[in-house]
């Protein structure tokens, strides 16, 4: 107990340091306006790339300032939070997980596009990733990146599985060749993340932006169904109840299974490995039920606008020109990042960067966003609570033991 009191002290602290050391205020008496854009450290220089971009292009209306957050992503909402709720003007483009849209904007932290930034926001943008972006009949930020997961097979071990597999498919054959399904059964959001492909894909979104369960029992009860057939059979990879995206990555590495479940990060990792991308394949993810298509898992970052900036035209401006086409396409080649925008799919840096770029594009088009709902923090806490550990999964009970505690999270009780 005492450690983690002193790591959670020293977290604190740094945090704290954080706050008050980075982006004083943005500029708002005379000279060039300065703009902190806050947003994830991107370790390829994309980021980077795009601000010196934009900065050059402004010719003098502004300077982007880009405020690196930490990786994880509790941390980079803990520390836009602060200073969102602090109403602090020195937040002038916050760049947002897909899942922050609808908490952000009930909030009054950022502000609505409208208008012709509304239109430039939602021009050519895919629909997966404009469903982030939508809350209550409004447009709240300018999608940017992306990301889906794909269905990553051991082409030397086993035939194209195809694009209308299912899970049950999937689980057969693992199980008979003894061989593992790499997926994120941690009590974490990768847990969510599965569970809402899985629901989705059986035809009906889990809650409404308002938070009102909208999933059917049959879906519902389909995807404990397959979540526990899976943890109990030999396509169960070890350790399946604290495995996430990064386990996953390294158990197909090892060789222990044949089917991964996961992020477009696991391509440029296997190329470390001597002559293991040639032995990679991949599809869309599985189908939960064999007539209806999949709902693949969606990612991103969206950048939105905060609602105290003093400069709140320029801002919109310089968020569009970060989330333009030529950046997303160089977020892909230097990041790793997919586009948001349709035609970039086409951009010959898009392409060298993922020669699965078709099968991004379409999973992207046809993905399931996470629920979009002020109360998604307690939502996705309750589904992990729900569905972990998958192994004690009793699908006759699933219905009402989740709908109860979804219900809860909708209405800030505790369950």
């Amino acid at each position: 107990m005492q450690g983690r009191h002193v790591r959670s002290a020293i977290l604190g602290l740094a945090l704290a340091a954080l706050l008050t050391g980075i982006g004083c205020g943005g500029s708002s008496g005379g000279g060039t306006p300065t703009l902190n854009w806050y947003v994830f450290k991107e370790p390829g220089g994309a980021y980077d790339k795009a601000v010196a971009d934009c900065n050059k292009e402004a010719n003098g209306r502004y300077t982007i300032k880009y405020q690196a957050l930490p990786t994880d992503a509790n941390q980079q909402r803990e520390l836009l939070v602060r200073r969102l709720a602090a109403k602090d003007s020195s937040v002038d483009l916050a760049g947002m997980d897909v899942i922050w849209t609808a908490e952000f904007a009930e909030a009054g932290w950022i502000k609505p596009w409208t208008g012709q930034n509304e239109a430039a926001a939602r021009e050519g943008k895919l629909e997966g990733p404009l469903k982030t972006v939508d809350y209550l009949g409004k447009t709240w930020a300018i999608p940017f990146t992306s990301n889906t997961q794909l269905l990553w097979y051991r082409k030397d071990l086993v035939p194209d599985p195809g694009d209308d597999v299912t899970w049950d498919q999937l689980i057969d054959t693992a199980d008979q060749k003894g061989k593992a399904i790499e997926v994120q059964g941690k009590q974490y959001e990768g847990l969510t993340v599965w569970v809402n492909a899985l629901v989705q894909g059986g035809g009906t979104p889990l809650v409404s932006q308002t938070g009102k369960v909208t999933a059917s029992d049959a879906a519902i009860k389909k995807a404990a169904e397959i979540m526990k057939r899976l943890a109990t059979t030999k396509a169960a990879p070890p350790g399946l109840n604290t495995n996430t995206e990064n386990e996953a990555r390294l158990g197909f590495e090892a060789g222990r299974s044949i089917y991964e479940l996961n992020y477009t990060f696991i391509w440029p990792s296997a190329a470390e490995i001597k002559g293991f991308q040639k032995k990679i394949g991949w599809t869309r993810y599985p189908r939960t039920v064999a007539d209806k298509p999949s709902r693949p898992p969606l990612g991103g970052i969206n950048i939105g606008v905060g609602s105290y900036t003093n400069h709140p035209d320029l801002a919109f401006a310089a968020a569009r020109c970060l989330a333009s086409d030529k950046h997303q396409a160089i977020a892909s080649e230097l990041g790793g990042l997919p586009p948001t925008t349709e035609s970039v799919y086409n951009d010959p840096k898009v392409k060298k960067a993922f020669p699965f770029a078709d099968e991004l594009r379409t999973s992207i088009e046809a993905a399931g966003p996470r629920p979009v709902a002020p109360a998604y923090a307690d939502i996705s806490l309750a589904i992990q609570k729900t569905f972990h550990p998958p192994g004690d999964i009793d699908p006759n009970d699933i219905v009402g033991k989740l709908k109860d505690r979804l219900d809860k999270a909708a209405e800030g009780k505790i369950f």
